[in-house]
């Protein structure tokens, strides 16, 4: 008791001198008894809590009547009270047998406004600061959402703007707030310059940034604003480059951003060492793990002795050495690239080395900075989850899943220590990104003197759920009219399966004598068999109606013209598809194979028995690393066999512009008075080069394209019928010239062909013009 005596007056001598001196920072400081020493008081006695409530703040004292306290615990007390943010002082002392808080109330929050804000509109600044309505007017609060303002104006360009407030008294004890803004000029880049580059120009580099020069556009793409972390991400870009196309000794010396205040403009300098570029010398594979033979794993390999030193290559074959180890019971094993650089021939042997690694698991997958994609969506691209066995390749290849998703701008993963040795957490940082789109198709037909028009609007990340919904009609001046509705759930059931419909409506007149409507519909499950094979499964129902406009017909008794007779025909069809695509970017492809094969029947009730098959293929080579030139050749072919006594006009192939350009849709091929038989037989082949467009920086992202096509369609009893063309398989052909946009509004394309090679009859199309729309 006497030292409790002691610590007590000691305590009420501070108090009493000092009111237990408080700052604005929650820190207390108190010259009293030590640690080991401990009081006790009766009550609590709260002073000046006139809106808050006594009771409220007794629950934020970690102080009780009855128990032991010390320095310790007032200091924390004091620090929550401040926490709360509803007091601009607080006392603690000591009286008697009661403990006497005395606090200072902040004003409360009547309204919060903004003014002079345009730039970024007032329900977006509210969700960016914390001091809200009813909640307390916070001195500290307010300097935090100052910088938070701020932060958010250099994220579109404005780092000069300046953020003050104003107060204004409503009643006693309550304020209302104005953020004023002056959002000053926006920031711009005026150049990015690099030093030391030999091997690619400055334009080349140019385009591997994300960061751009300001230009006409920029104001839509917002990609010439200056941020730090966008520059570390483009020298990391930067790195990957190189390191892909045989420099693995390529360094970005330094890089830096230099402001003209006078006309606030940032100018960009990085310098960089390329050194030499490499080939692959020899490649092996090496195995510590007991029945694991690193002999049969070779063939694994994407890398190959001679080809170009590419990190990525390296990269793909750790992840599918990885996952055949793992699937033989060893989930632990880890995989290490082992280089050996031989400077007198340029080259680097590797030698994959497998061991068992270390004992980890995935304590738990964090994921932040997604504002708009729900977590479910992110966390489903792993094949791992909380508990499982840690593996590297497993992340990596998790991380090239969300890329490719295309609903983020930015994609980290990184690692941190779990609560045991053996635990780690895996951390993923991802950017949102606009995935709404709104395309425009356009053609016009020399034959026909037509324009044709098609409008559409998708969302590949419905609501967050990563859902695809696409929405398009068409039409032209011949009364032809189309319209589509799809929805894909790419996670059906919980399953990696790709689940979802198609709804079509389309009509059309013909040149003579009918008019033609179709309806349907397709239900459809797509299958990942391994990282760049997929299957998919489909049902299609569609009703198809001739309307004879009472034109005389000529030669009844064929197929093809009992079918343009006024009636309903009906098709109910099974497919099956399977899909090739290891494409580095859809958008702007550079290497790669886009290969398909499918094959349906027809029979399961309605009109049509038929068996059809068909394929196409698409390879794409970089012809020049140094001038940014892209090859790539393709080809298709297709054959059907009637499995009942007929074809029916609509069950053949139709052949046209989207496969050879210069000709109108349905241009190619047997025909009658000027409609479109189809045919049983049809093959196609192209070769395209795109390269920059010259004297065009490439940050623009123009690019144009040099293309020839060709083709045929013939077969089938219908080009029997009574005056039919084009029964014989002549060659159709065709050269042409195209440019590629890839624009803020998304890839627009405008190509031009000459058909070089036609029949008489055939419908050409000469100009075609397409677009697909970001927002």
């Amino acid at each position: 008791m006497k030292t409790g005596s002691r610590f007590l007056n000691a305590v009420s001598a501070v108090a009493l001198s000092a009111g237990v001196v408080s700052s604005g920072a929650g820190v207390v400081v108190l010259g009293a008894a030590s640690p080991a020493e401990a009081a006790v008081v009766q009550r609590i006695d709260v002073r000046g809590a006139q809106r808050v409530g006594a009771e409220a703040v007794r629950s934020n004292l970690s102080i009780r009547p009855g128990q032991n306290f010390n320095n310790a615990d007032i200091d924390e007390s004091v620090k929550r009270l401040y926490a709360t943010g509803f007091f601009s002082d607080v006392r603690i002392s000591v009286s008697g047998g009661s403990l006497v808080v005395t606090v200072s109330e902040n004003q409360l929050i009547n309204q919060v406004v903004f003014n002079g804000n345009r730039k970024i509109k007032d329900d977006k600044l509210s969700g960016i600061v914390q001091t809200q309505p009813q909640g307390p007017y916070s001195e500290s609060l307010i300097t935090a959402d100052i910088q938070r303002i701020r932060e958010a104006y250099a994220a579109i360009g404005r780092s000069d703007v300046e953020v003050t407030t104003q107060t204004a008294a409503v009643s006693e004890g309550r304020v209302n707030l104005a953020f004023v803004i002056n959002e000053g000029d926006r920031t711009k880049i005026s150049s990015i310059n690099f030093v030391g580059n030999n091997a690619y120009s400055d334009g080349r580099l140019a385009s591997v940034l994300q960061t751009k020069e300001s230009g006409v556009l920029s104001f839509l793409t917002r990609k010439d604003v200056y941020n730090e972390d966008k520059l570390r991400a483009d020298e990391e870009a930067l790195r990957q480059f190189y390191y892909n196309h045989g420099y693995a000794d390529f360094r970005v010396i330094s890089s830096e951003a230099v402001l003209n205040e006078t006309g606030n403009e940032y100018t960009i300098n990085i310098t960089v060492d390329e050194g030499q570029r490499y080939k692959f010398g020899d490649i092996s594979v090496e195995s510590t793990v007991d029945g694991v033979n690193g002999d049969e794993l070779e063939g694994l390999l994407e890398v190959r002795s001679g080809n170009t030193y590419s990190a990525r290559d390296i990269q793909k074959s750790m992840e599918a050495i990885s996952r055949r180890v793992s699937s033989a019971g060893y989930p632990f094993a880890r995989v290490v690239p082992r280089g050996d650089r031989n400077f007198e021939t340029n080259t680097i042997g590797v030698t994959f080395l497998v061991d068992q690694g270390e004992r980890a698991y995935v304590e738990r997958i964090e994921v932040r900075g997604n504002t708009r994609t729900r977590d479910y969506v992110i966390r489903r691209e792993f094949d791992i989850s909380e508990g499982d066995a840690f593996n590297q390749e497993t992340i990596s290849r998790a991380k090239r899943r969300l890329e490719a998703l295309g609903f983020f701008s930015a994609v980290n993963i990184s690692t941190q220590p779990g609560s045991a040795p053996d635990r780690v957490v895996v951390v993923v940082d991802v950017q949102d990104q606009p995935t709404g789109s709104f395309g425009i198709g356009a053609g016009y037909s020399v034959g026909d003197g037509g324009l044709v028009l098609e409008a559409s609007v998708e969302e590949k990340n419905f609501l967050g759920r990563g859902q695809f919904i696409r929405v398009a009609a068409g039409g032209g001046f011949d009364e032809a009219r189309t319209y589509n509705f799809s929805f894909t759930e790419p996670y059906f059931l919980g399953y990696r399966l790709a689940a979802g419909f198609d709804l079509f409506k389309s009509s059309t007149s013909s040149n003579t004598y009918y008019d033609y409507e179709e309806q349907g519909g397709t239900v459809r499950v797509t299958a990942p068999i391994t990282e760049d094979l997929a299957t998919t499964l489909r049902y299609t129902y569609k009703e198809i109606d001739y309307i004879n406009d009472g034109a005389t017909i000529v030669n009844t008794s064929q197929p093809y013209l009992d079918v343009i007779n006024q009636g309903t025909w009906k098709q109910s069809i099974v497919g099956h598809s399977l899909v090739y695509n290891t494409v580095d970017d859809r958008q702007n492809p550079h290497e790669g194979i886009y290969a398909s094969f499918t094959h349906e029947y027809a029979g399961l009730g309605g009109d049509s028995e038929y068996y059809k098959a068909y394929a196409r293929a698409r390879m794409f080579y970089t012809l020049s690393d140094e001038f940014d030139v892209v090859g790539s050749l393709a080809g298709s072919a297709g054959h059907v066999v009637a499995l009942g006594d007929n074809l029916n006009v609509f069950d053949q192939f139709k052949l046209g512009g989207k496969e050879i350009r210069g000709f109108d849709n349905s241009g190619i091929g047997p025909r009658l008075n000027g409609d479109a038989l189809g045919g049983t037989t049809y093959f196609t082949a192209s070769a395209e080069a795109t390269f920059p467009m010259p004297f065009v920086p490439q940050d623009l992202n123009f690019r144009g394209a040099v293309f020839a096509d060709a083709g045929t369609l013939y077969g089938g009893e219908l080009a029997n019928a009574g005056g039919a063309q084009g029964t014989d398989m002549s060659l159709r052909a065709s050269a042409g010239v195209g440019v590629i946009w890839n624009s803020p509004f998304g890839a627009l394309r405008v190509d031009y062909a000459v058909p070089v090679a036609k029949e008489d009859f055939d419908e050409t199309q000469e100009f075609r013009f397409s677009m697909a729309n970001q927002f």
